[in-house]
C-alpha cells in the first residue's frame, strides 16, 4: 500500500502544509531576517505623532484601515494579508519546484527598502515607509530563495501596493469622479428615465425640493474603485498570462466602477422620486442595496477575463 494512503496518515490541508514546510529551504534564515525587518518598522517605523502617538508603522497601518473617525475607504487593507497568503498557497507547487537557494543580490532590494524608509521617516510620509516595508520583504524572499522565486512571486507580491491607504490624499481623484458621476446621473435621469433632476456641482435635487443629495467622496467611487481594481488585478493575474491583457483588465476597473456608482445613484434618485427623501436615504444607507449596482461590474470583469483566457488558449493552440 502506498505510504500516503495508509490509515492514520494526515490528509488535506495539514498534510500539504507539513510537506510544503519540509521542502522549503532556508526558512529559519528568512524568518529570522523577517522578524528583524518587522521589528525595525515596529519600533522605528512612524515619525508622525499628530494623530497616532506611536512609533509603530504597523499600528499606523492598522489604524488607517480601521479608524473609527474615517470613512472606511481604506478598510480593504484588512483583507490584503489573507489574500496574499492565499495566493502564495495557490502557487505553492510552482514556487517549490524552483531551484531555491540563497541569492546575495536580494540584499539590493532590502537596501532600497531601507533607503526609502529613511526618506519616508525623515519627511514624515508613512506611505513611503509602507512601500519600503514591502520592498524589503520582497528582497528578503529573493535573498533566501533566489531570483526565480522573485519572478514567480511578483504576483501576489504586487498586491502589496494595496496596503498603501489613499483616502486622505484622494481628493484629486474623488472630486473629478464626483463631478462625472453627478453629471451622468443628471443626463441619464433626464434623457432615459424622464426624471426631472437638477444639478449644481455635485448636488442633485428635484425642482420641487422633494429630495436633495450630494455626491460625496464616499459615493464618488474611491472605495468601489479600489475594490474593483483589486478584483480586476486578481482576475487578470490568475486567469491571464499576457502582461498587456492583465493591464487591460485592470484598466477596465475604472469604467466599471463609474458604471456601478451611476447605477447606485440612480437607484437612490428613483427611490426618492417614489417615496421622497426618506426612501432615498434608506437606499443610500442600506449596505445590501448599495452592493447590488456593483454586481454587473464584478460579473462583467469575470466574463471579460474568461473571454480573454479562451482567446489566449485558442491563439496558443494555433501556433505550430
Amino acid at each position: 500500500m502506498n505510504e500516503q494512503t495508509q490509515p492514520g496518515t494526515p490528509v488535506g490541508f495539514q498534510a500539504n502544509f507539513v510537506d510544503c514546510w519540509r521542502r522549503l529551504p532556508n526558512k529559519g534564515f528568512f524568518f529570522l531576517l523577517l522578524a528583524a525587518w518587522l521589528a525595525l518598522f515596529q519600533f522605528l517605523g512612524n515619525s508622525v505623532f499628530g494623530y497616532i502617538h506611536s512609533p509603530s508603522l504597523l499600528y499606523w497601518m492598522f489604524n488607517s484601515y480601521n479608524s473609527q473617525s474615517g470613512s472606511g475607504d481604506d478598510a480593504y487593507g484588512d483583507i490584503i494579508p489573507f489574500l496574499v497568503i492565499g495566493l502564495f498557497w495557490w502557487k505553492r507547487r510552482e514556487l517549490l519546484a524552483l531551484p531555491l537557494k540563497i541569492w546575495p543580490p536580494g540584499l539590493l532590494l532590502v537596501g532600497l527598502g531601507l533607503v526609502l524608509h529613511i526618506i519616508g521617516y525623515v519627511v514624515q510620509e508613512p506611505r513611503l515607509s509602507i512601500v519600503a516595508l514591502f520592498t524589503g520583504i520582497y528582497g528578503l524572499m529573493g535573498l533566501a530563495w533566489g531570483s526565480p522565486w522573485l519572478r514567480h512571486s511578483f504576483f501576489p507580491c504586487f498586491l502589496f501596493i494595496f496596503f498603501v491607504p489613499l483616502s486622505s490624499i484622494s481628493e484629486p481623484i474623488t472630486f473629478p469622479l464626483r463631478l462625472l458621476v453627478s453629471a451622468l446621473v443628471e443626463w441619464f435621469a433626464h434623457n432615459i428615465l424622464g426624471i426631472g433632476v437638477m444639478r449644481m456641482g455635485t448636488q442633485l435635487f428635484d425642482p420641487l425640493g422633494t429630495y436633495q443629495y450630494d455626491v460625496a467622496a464616499a459615493c464618488s467611487g474611491i472605495r468601489s474603485l479600489m475594490a474593483i481594481v483589486l478584483f480586476a488585478t486578481v482576475c487578470g493575474f490568475v486567469m491571464l498570462r499576457s502582461p498587456w491583457r492583465r493591464l487591460f483588465m485592470m484598466a477596465l476597473a475604472i469604467p466599471f466602477a463609474i458604471l456601478g456608482n451611476l447605477l447606485r445613484m440612480l437607484l437612490i434618485i428613483i427611490a426618492a422620486v417614489m417615496g421622497g427623501q426618506e426612501w432615498g436615504n434608506y437606499v443610500h444607507e442600506s449596505t445590501l442595496i448599495s452592493l447590488v449596482p456593483y454586481l454587473p461590474a464584478f460579473l462583467g470583469l469575470l466574463f471579460i477575463g474568461r473571454w480573454l483566457e479562451e482567446k489566449t488558449d485558442s491563439e496558443e493552440n494555433k501556433q505550430p
